[in-house]
């Protein structure tokens, strides 16, 4: 079997949506920090998974729940769970185009750019649409 799995941080509730063919060592190893990409927003908490014969299908879905219509779905999908869990942590940027689920410091330039702006505090320097890590601009961060 293989499985694309979503965590949520108990710190800052933040997601990382990830995908493993051993579901409860993958999640062992997050929880334990020996992945790098979570290692610094532990505790994390499993609220979400699917199973997978194929392992092209498992992939496939992981990169789709990546997307933005994969968070809206995702939003969609766990609506009565992310309205009775509390959010902990600091606070975090919102957007009502991903279902509510919240996205990661560099929302406000991700946001100016789809919006084909330059964000406050960027005048005057080069601003490019490409984050130089991928996990920097999305609260789920990849493998």
């Amino acid at each position: 079997m293989f499985y694309v799995y979503v965590l949520r941080s108990d710190v800052d509730s933040g997601f990382y949506i990830g995908y493993s063919s051993n579901l409860r060592r993958r999640v062992s190893s997050h929880a334990q920090g020996a992945v790098a990409a979570t290692s610094h927003r532990r505790p994390w908490r499993l609220i979400y998974y699917e199973a997978y014969l194929k392992r092209a299908d498992a992939l496939g879905r992981e990169k789709y729940l990546k997307s933005g219509s994969g968070r809206r779905f995702l939003g969609a999908q766990l609506k009565h769970y992310l309205q009775k869990e509390p959010t902990g942590g600091r606070p975090r940027e919102q957007s009502s185009a991903t279902g509510g689920l919240l996205l990661r410091g560099h929302a406000r330039a991700q946001q100016a750019w789809h919006r084909r702006e330059e964000p406050a505090g960027l005048a005057g320097e080069n601003f490019c649409s490409h984050s130089p890590e991928p996990s920097a601009a999305f609260a789920f961060a990849s493998k």
